[in-house]
């Protein structure tokens, strides 16, 4: 409308020409002020990445690196992670994207879906989504399909279990349960904080370690550090035969 008004000041013509116009509609005050509120709500919606790097050990063998990435944005996140890794010659690489929001129904951090693929060893493509607030979920491995289905506890991928093992630690929790959706089956495990110590972990240095111990399907030991936002610094697997670990090497974040 402004433009037409200048043309009506400069001449008659001009308003002649204006008035013969087809109408044009204009956005109601309504929808103007849902634009407005829309635009604001996005600029408040906090978007921000963190990154780690790993080594991975198997015997006190170095054998690869792990790297993790975690986009965010508001209440939703997509973390995506990939390792190499090479044991007597049989190498391995893992890729995995992970989409995950905050449930506002049971104020926990559920996995909406992840794609996994591995090749070289044990290879697979696996597609999963998840429904009922996490408590069932759709697995594709390969173009077959499975179903699953926990009755209380939601199921989730490995990304997911790690975010919300710290969101507990940050809560003041000292025990709680957890499962996992594994390729073939689901994999539930309790899991218990143990006392705080202190270690060195280059670039570092010292730096207070919160170790959390897992028991189930799978015995781990996380190790979480307040220091760095309450990150995982160190994961050791407690195999019968083989005792693996990663361990963080490089981290950075733009996170409050």
């Amino acid at each position: 409308m402004g433009l037409f008004t200048v043309y009506l000041k400069l001449s008659l013509f001009g308003l002649a020409m204006w008035l013969a116009l087809p109408a044009v509609a204009q956005p109601s005050q309504v929808e103007q002020t849902a634009a407005t509120q829309t635009a604001k709500l996005n600029q408040l919606i906090k978007q921000c990445h963190r990154s780690a790097s790993y080594d991975i050990f198997l015997s006190g063998i170095h054998t690869g690196t792990m790297e993790r990435v975690e986009n965010w944005k508001g209440k939703t996140a997509v973390v995506t992670s990939s390792s190499k890794a090479s044991i007597l010659g049989i190498g391995t690489q893992y890729q995995q994207r992970a989409e995950l929001s905050w449930s506002t129904k049971t104020d926990e951090w559920l996995t909406d879906k992840f794609h996994q693929k591995v090749t070289g060893f044990r290879a697979r493509d696996m597609q999963v989504s998840f429904s009922n607030n996490g408590r069932d979920t759709e697995v594709d491995i390969d173009g077959d399909i499975e179903r699953y289905h926990s009755k209380s506890i939601a199921l989730r991928d490995v990304d997911t279990l790690a975010i919300q093992m710290r969101h507990f630690l940050l809560q003041g929790r000292t025990q709680f349960a957890l499962v996992r959706q594994a390729s073939d089956a689901i994999e539930p495990y309790q899991l218990y904080v143990k006392q705080q110590k202190k270690a060195n972990i280059e670039p570092w240095g010292e730096l207070t370690l919160i170790p959390v111990e897992q028991t189930g399907e799978e015995k781990v030991t996380y190790y979480f550090a307040p220091e760095l936002d309450y990150q995982l610094v160190k994961a050791r697997y407690h195999g019968i035969i083989l005792q693996g670990l990663i361990e963080l090497n490089a981290y950075s974040s733009t996170c409050e």
